[in-house]
């Protein structure tokens, strides 16, 4: 079975193709980085023309790449939400039309299910149930994994996501976007320890996530080293960025580790575009091998945004069944357990 799989929720045109499941084929992400560089962030109606312009040539470089052509194609999976409406509505209305005209199979996937089951490309994944950390630029969840199309949120964001924070700071200290890799960049040269930041916790036993307080409180310290760094003591902007980071990843492993304590599990996958962060990776690789959990981590290039993710989503709801007609529509929230499949 060759699946095309198309995401068009942020910023990124991709698309994939997968066959039976598990044989990728083609894997191609044309970036939009230098169209957005200029504003520190995505403009959406940007984005929805880049998604115009480049759907078709994408897909026809992917089919090129795999040596197959429309016809050869026996379904279709797209990325329904959470993201840009405007975006997604160019993966959607190509997609159908796909469908249409080749009278192939049509499934709207969750943009986050594809980020939890990205792991499947892989040849080492997870058994059955693990949690799931997915981090980017949009989202910070941990999920319980019950099986394929089977979700439990444990956890999620109350305001910024992981990655909008790292964006956010990044920009406040002048780096430039995408903030992510800049702020790990400058960290690097850094001391972690330097700044005692905020780690926002909430309640006991919670596993949600806040990052507006610690946002703030990096804000708020930057106007007065600024002011006063030529008299004051020896802090570097690399300790900021490198003490930010610290206090984000902080929070990040420890409602992990809460997290398998309270569903009792073993094993562990980390996700999203966040999950491109080496130190975020060593620094709960270590943390879940003192706990003795195994932790999973897709590729780099299946951590951002990529068909490939939503071709294998598509592939396990194609195979039980599943099918979505042509009133497919975006969503621009879209909680995972909303598209609960039972079992």
């Amino acid at each position: 079975m060759y699946i095309l799989g198309i995401d068009t929720s942020c910023d990124d045109t991709c698309t994939a193709i997968l066959e039976d499941g598990k044989r990728l084929l083609s894997n191609i992400v044309n970036s939009q980085v230098i169209v957005h560089h200029r504003y520190g962030g995505v403009v959406p109606e940007l984005a929805s023309r880049e998604h115009i312009r480049n759907i078709v040539p994408v897909v026809r470089e992917s089919l090129r790449k795999a040596h197959l052509n429309n016809r050869d194609i026996d379904a279709i999976a797209v990325t329904m939400g959470p993201g840009l409406v405007g975006a997604l509505l160019v993966g959607i209305y190509f997609a159908k039309a796909f469908s249409y005209a080749n009278n192939i199979p049509l499934i709207g996937i969750n943009h986050l299910e594809g980020h939890i089951l990205s792991i499947f490309l892989e040849k080492r994944s997870p058994p059955f149930p693990f949690v799931a950390l997915t981090v980017s630029g949009g989202h910070t969840n941990i999920y319980h994994v019950h099986d394929f199309g089977d979700y439990t949120v444990l956890g999620q964001t109350l305001d910024d996501a992981a990655g909008e924070a790292f964006d956010k700071i990044a920009k406040l200290l002048y780096l430039g976007y995408p903030g992510g890799p800049e702020i790990e960049k400058l960290a690097a040269t850094g001391r972690p320890e330097a700044i005692e930041f905020p780690r926002a916790y909430l309640s006991k036993d919670s596993l949600d996530f806040s990052f507006s307080g610690l946002k703030t409180a990096v804000a708020l310290y930057f106007r007065k080293w600024r002011n006063q760094k030529t008299r004051e003591h020896k802090i570097k902007i690399a300790d900021i960025a490198a003490s930010f980071q610290a206090a984000v990843v902080d929070i990040l492993i420890d409602k992990v580790i809460a997290a398998t304590d309270q569903v009792g599990v073993k094993s562990v996958v980390l996700a999203g575009g966040v999950a491109r962060n080496n130190y975020l990776r060593c620094k709960l690789q270590k943390a879940m091998s003192k706990k003795g959990i195994d932790l999973y981590t897709p590729r780099l290039e299946f951590c951002t945004d990529n068909g490939a993710m939503i071709a294998v989503a598509g592939y396990h709801r194609i195979i039980r069944g599943e099918r979505d007609d042509l009133t497919l529509d975006a969503k621009s929230r879209f909680p995972l357990d909303q598209i609960q499949t039972p079992h």
